[in-house]
């Protein structure tokens, strides 16, 4: 089976088994209605009619040579090419969509072992995320464990919680600011980043756990992420002051780049998961279950868009088919257009609503509708 039930030895798989021996709340999901089984099998029966990989695939790689070296010439020329402002800022804006273009495809399916069936790929391709300043070990912890897994149910997907800042689920107390949210939201997108490598450090060094689910740190782990920052922070602090920028022109660059490549990370993630036709759920408070099984429950929670846009289905990583990749997360994302209709037409036959809004436009204007919403006191949104 290429979909959530692979082999047990695979590497992704290994570190999921090892986080939920260390979780101390476990939510369990309803027994399987064989919505599961047969998407699986009919996606299986997929590849095998086509005579193709879930992974390994020609046309990832050549994508992969793409970015990296879209990345590799932005950056180059951004330092080293002429001293003329307007060439600057541009080579930093270029960078900073490479970068997005980094995490979209090339460490995200390698971070989830759906870049390659030999593991020591999928870890060195993954490890492209440490470069651009984002600890691989913790986002495979709070992405292909905690949000995989508990999507869209507050206090264990990490990714709704938003530090308390925004109140994406319903489920969250309600503060006096969250009524602008829909409005500072766009703020707080460009400076993800620089949160980003700070709080990585801050949590494997001391915090540890998100909310109540310990994070499991080795020696190896924490050598890995320590080292990355440094290469990070070498690469876009050191070589540029050693080219001779000013620390001014420094930050303005840093800038320019993270604040490009967090408003188009963030905005993607929100996407598929914060939309008006996306469910929060929260589990049974004596049992501790959800009333669905796992699958059914990442495509009521989980939102495609766009499906039909060439540029998006190739720029984000097939992240614009976020329910297809939810429910296979192992499989190269260059194949889930295709598998986007084996699952509608499982979806049908089961009963399952499978949310996709047509274009780009549609879905920024659901998450807007969704953001403005939670930022009201609960009862006036109750009677919207």
């Amino acid at each position: 089976m290429i979909g959530w039930d692979l082999p047990k030895s695979t590497h992704i798989l290994f570190e999921q088994a090892v986080f939920m021996t260390q979780t101390l709340t476990r939510v369990t999901f309803a027994k399987t209605v064989g919505f599961r089984k047969e998407l699986n099998k009919r996606v299986d029966a997929y590849f095998q009619s086509e005579k193709i990989s879930p992974r390994d695939n020609l046309a990832m790689y050549l994508k992969t040579a793409t970015i990296l070296g879209w990345v590799i010439t932005a950056w180059t020329f951004t330092i080293f090419g002429p001293p003329i402002i307007w060439m600057k800022v541009l080579g930093c804006f270029l960078l900073g969509l490479g970068l997005a273009g980094v995490g979209f495809s090339v460490g995200h399916d390698a971070n989830h072992g759906g870049y390659s069936s030999k593991k020591w790929v999928n870890y060195i391709l993954g490890l492209t995320y440490d470069v651009i300043g984002v600890s691989s070990y913790l986002w495979r912890f709070r992405h292909n464990f905690l949000h995989h897994t508990y999507t869209n149910i507050l206090e264990h997907d990490v990714e709704i919680h938003g530090d308390g800042l925004v109140r994406m689920s319903p489920f969250m107390k309600h503060e006096w600011y969250h009524k602008f949210q829909h409005i500072f939201i766009w703020f707080i997108y460009t400076v993800i980043p620089f949160y980003w490598s700070v709080s990585d450090v801050s949590l494997i060094l001391f915090k540890r756990k998100y909310h109540e689910h310990v994070v499991p740190v080795s020696k190896q782990e924490t050598f890995t992420l320590l080292a990355g920052k440094v290469v990070w922070f070498g690469l876009f602090v050191g070589v540029p002051i050693a080219a001779g920028y000013s620390p001014l022109q420094l930050i303005a660059g840093l800038c320019i780049t993270y604040m490009t490549y967090g408003f188009l990370i963030c905005n993607v993630f929100m996407l598929a998961h914060v939309m008006d036709t996306a469910e929060f759920i929260q589990p049974n408070p004596e049992s501790n279950q959800i009333e669905d099984d796992w699958a059914i429950v990442q495509v009521k929670t989980t939102v495609d868009f766009a499906p039909k846009n060439v540029f998006l289905n190739w720029y984000v990583g097939g992240l614009n088919y976020q329910v297809v990749h939810h429910l296979f997360p192992h499989v190269c994302h260059i194949h889930y257009p295709k598998i986007a209709p084996i699952l509608a037409e499982v979806c049908q036959e089961y009963g399952v609503k499978y949310n996709v809004y047509q274009t780009l436009g549609a879905a920024l204007a659901s998450n807007y509708r969704w953001l403005k919403l939670m930022g009201t006191e609960p009862q006036e949104s109750a009677a919207l």
